[in-house]
């Protein structure tokens, strides 16, 4: 299966408003209604995937001064396809200057057998706000996990901050104390713009300031909530 989403928000008239909202299963995109000046927009998978053959691709443009928040209403759970074969997903974004994005997806779990790439790409404005989250499961409940491999490049004001790559699924490197210790969720958190935190760690969390105005918090722990928690600091 391949499948393209893509959403647009622009500044006009004092809001932000969404100038295309374009779906293909399973991507799925509703927009919450109301009159506020933000734009609201939740992604929900409208089928199982992503399988293994599987492309995914979502863009996501924020024109200058449109502010979007754009969240996941369940986990996604990276399966096996019947003929074999890796899945891909890629998320394209661009946060022109002076924009503002929230993406928030919900956990992707990686179930046995499952051979998934997940490629984030963020290009941000000088003066722009970004803020993102990455939660990510080893297998269901007392299940060994398949193989993942997540990329994330980020540039501000066309200059890299971040672009690294995590690999999930062999079961030597993720019990090493360089990689997973032996946990089975990982979650980071990106934020571009937002108040300054200071440098930080503790029991299986740090935060850390990879450019001015950027912000990297990684935690560790056996389930998503305590994951997710731990980035709080």
């Amino acid at each position: 299966m391949k499948a393209h989403a893509r959403v647009v928000a622009c500044f006009e008239d004092g809001r932000t408003v969404l100038r295309e909202l374009r779906s293909m299963a399973p991507l799925t995109l509703f927009p919450r209604r109301g009159r506020g000046p933000d734009a609201v927009v939740h992604l929900v998978s409208s089928a199982t995937a992503p399988l293994g053959g599987d492309e995914l691709l979502l863009d996501v443009r924020v024109g200058p001064g449109a502010v979007l928040r754009l969240s996941g209403v369940a986990a996604t759970l990276a399966l096996p396809g019947l003929g074999g074969g890796a899945s891909s997903s890629t998320v394209d974004i661009e946060v022109a200057d002076g924009g503002s994005l929230t993406y928030l997806p919900e956990p992707t779990v990686v179930t046995a057998r499952a051979d998934h790439t997940a490629v984030l790409r963020a290009s941000v404005g000088e003066n722009s706000r970004f803020h993102t989250r990455e939660v990510l499961v080893l297998g269901r409940a007392g299940e060994r996990p398949g193989r993942l491999t997540t990329t994330v490049h980020v540039t501000r004001g066309g200059l890299p901050v971040l672009r690294q790559t995590q690999e999930i699924g062999d079961p030597v490197l993720d019990t090493g104390l360089a990689a997973l210790a032996g946990k089975r969720v990982l979650a980071t958190e990106l934020v571009i713009g937002g108040p300054p935190r200071p440098v930080a760690s503790g029991e299986w969390w740090a935060r850390t300031c990879p450019a001015p105005g950027v912000t990297l918090t990684t935690s560790l722990a056996a389930d998503a909530v305590r994951a997710v928690n731990g980035l709080e600091g």
